[in-house]
């Protein structure tokens, strides 16, 4: 809680019970929610908040960097508090998404760069298959 309080000081932002409400709910998910699957989520504790204010506490914490937004091109966003540097995996037949780690892509930038002659400032790299609880169902229906 501490760099959520320094961070909207230092960028002279209101720090409301919504905005740590979102922010404390992905801290505690790995499961990269949309902002109607937060909404539901917060709703009975919050029975108040709308899902235009779960929508504008994520645009800010987005902003200030707090939380990633991911687009895996389903046509609505995923949100990840987790902002360290890494790609997401999603299932292809029930849509979970998942961090994925142990894969270094550090000398991808340098590639581009060097392929491309553009600074490169960052990427996102993201990958699609079937995840191993439904490739059980399958199995068995």
């Amino acid at each position: 809680m501490d760099t959520i309080t320094s961070i909207f000081r230092e960028k002279k932002l209101k720090l409301t019970p919504q905005r740590i409400a979102v922010y404390k709910y992905l801290q505690t998910t790995c499961e990269h929610p949309s902002a109607e699957s937060i909404y539901k989520a917060l709703q009975p504790e919050y029975p108040t908040m709308s899902l235009a204010t779960v929508y504008k506490a994520l645009k800010t914490l987005v902003e200030v960097g707090l939380v990633n937004e991911i687009n895996v091109g389903e046509g609505n966003f995923r949100y990840d508090a987790n902002s360290s540097s890494h790609s997401h995996i999603q299932c292809m037949h029930c849509g979970k998404v998942e961090d994925l780690h142990g894969i270094c892509f550090a000398d991808l930038n340098e590639t581009a760069k060097n392929n491309s002659g553009y600074d490169i400032l960052s990427n996102k790299i993201y990958f699609y298959g079937i995840c191993p609880e439904c490739k059980k169902q399958e199995l068995i229906v």
